[in-house]
Order: structure tokens, then C-alpha cells, then sequence
């Protein structure tokens, strides 16, 4: 039988691969470095996100992202915060291990500046990246490391993990109510829907509302374990609330109160 020719088509793609540029895993195919990015999140009151706002677009910063929100943190907790406001600004962006101190001070100097009612701010490790995006903040800063850990970071490291919960739409009071009781001090709540396919609804065995809620919540570390199986056991995923619950690492965190 005679051999089906190739039919030579080439198609040269506007980037290179691999799509992503991925950390050390151990094996052998895996030899680079995590990029030396931060990802950098600051929960402040929603009237300040316009000066957040305008001081990344001076910063030229090359990816920053604005949520609403709102504040589950009871009254006296919220005084000490400085964080009074029910309604919450949640602004994420990506920024060198390098710089991110540099740019979470001088978030904290713009908002302290207008006065009291600040926020917090935290950062969290990046293991991988599309590697256009990559080539972008190389550019960017050429005169730093992007793509080792060799950029630095001068943010002290914390004990601190941060908890994501996505429950369905309603059940984010009744959530933080428990998970309060548990020791945690307060979180922040999103809206946001549910994009579940049939697959994932016969494995898990439940039914997916599309509204619904994610709430983060900063914790100390020797408290995460307690928060987690206490709401885990009354709003996870076999509950009405279909609760999705997991964590990560938070590397560093930056009061925004003073």
C-alpha cells in the first residue's frame, strides 16, 4: 500500500511554544524556575477604587482587574481594619516579586492620604504564565529577573492562607456566620455564576445553581484547618449551599490602614 504524502502545510503561530511557562516540579521535563511574578490582591472600600484605579494606569501596570464586592466582617472588627464600608473594591493585578511591595506601599500612601478606611492587601505565588505574557513584562522590566526566582521579593513571608468557598447565591451570611464561630475575623463576598457542564453535575452528584457567591477569607494558618472542616461539613458540596471549598498559600501581607 503506498504511503500517504504529507502535505507539507506549515502554519507559523504568533507565539512560541510552550503556551505557559511552569515551575519545578521534580521531573525531568520541568528544569525552569516559577516566573518571579506576584499575584497581587488589595480588598478596600469601594468608594477608593477610582484612586487605586488611576494610580496603576500611572504606574503602567500591565494587568489589573476590578471587582465588586461586599464585607462580611462584624463592626468592631471592621473599626480595627479600618475598613468601615459594607460595599468592597477587590483589585487583582500581576506585578514582579520585585516591585509588588514597592507598588502595595505606595497603594497604601495613596489611600491613606484621602484618610482612615483602608483595607488590606496580600500576594500569592504564581507557578506558571502564558508565556506572551511573559515576554511582556520582560520588556517591560528589562532590568530585573522575571522568569527565575532571582528577582527578589522584600515582603516579609507570612503564615497566612487565603480560603475560596463558592456557594450557591444566599448562603454567604449563614456561611460567615459559622465560619466566624470558627475563628475567622471577616471575608469578602462576590457574585459570580456557575459554568458547571452535565458532566460535572452527574459526578458530583448535585445540581449547580448558576448565581453564585465566592467568598475569601484571610486566615492565620493554624486557624485555616478549623474553618475549613467546620464550614466544609455544614455548607459543602452535599449541602443546599453545594459549597466548593480550597485554599492557598498567601506568601506576604501588607496592612493598608496606615
Amino acid at each position: 500500500m503506498a504511503k500517504e504524502k504529507s502535505s507539507g502545510l506549515k502554519v507559523k503561530l504568533p507565539f512560541r511554544v510552550p503556551f505557559f511557562h511552569e515551575g519545578a516540579t521534580g521531573t525531568a521535563r520541568h528544569k525552569t524556575a516559577p516566573p518571579a511574578l506576584k499575584f497581587c490582591v488589595v480588598i478596600m472600600n469601594w468608594d477608593r477604587v477610582h484612586l487605586i484605579s488611576k494610580l496603576l494606569r500611572e504606574k503602567e501596570v500591565l494587568f489589573h482587574f476590578i471587582s465588586k464586592g461586599r464585607g462580611t466582617a462584624t463592626s468592631n472588627i471592621l473599626d480595627i481594619l479600618g475598613v468601615g464600608a459594607e460595599d468592597k473594591g477587590v483589585v487583582i493585578c500581576l506585578e514582579p516579586a520585585a516591585h509588588a511591595l514597592e507598588l502595595l506601599q505606595a497603594i497604601r500612601e495613596e489611600l491613606h492620604a484621602h484618610g482612615p478606611g483602608a483595607g488590606i492587601a496580600f500576594t500569592l505565588a504564581i507557578s506558571a504564565i502564558n508565556t506572551v505574557i511573559l515576554r511582556g513584562f520582560k520588556k517591560k522590566h528589562q532590568n530585573i529577573k522575571i522568569s527565575t526566582n532571582e528577582g527578589g521579593n522584600n515582603m516579609e513571608t507570612t503564615r497566612s492562607d487565603l480560603i475560596i468557598s463558592i456557594v450557591n447565591q444566599g448562603y454567604s451570611d449563614e456561611f460567615m456566620t459559622v465560619a466566624r464561630e470558627a475563628g475567622a475575623r471577616g471575608g469578602t463576598v462576590l457574585s459570580a455564576r456557575g459554568l458547571a457542564n452535565k458532566n460535572a453535575v452527574k459526578f458530583l452528584g448535585v445540581s449547580v445553581q448558576e448565581e453564585k457567591e465566592i467568598i475569601i477569607i484571610l486566615v492565620k494558618r493554624d486557624k485555616k484547618e478549623a474553618i475549613m472542616q467546620a464550614v466544609s461539613r455544614a455548607y459543602g458540596i452535599a449541602s443546599k449551599a453545594e459549597g466548593v471549598i480550597f485554599s492557598l498559600p498567601v506568601d506576604s501581607v501588607l496592612g493598608l490602614s496606615s
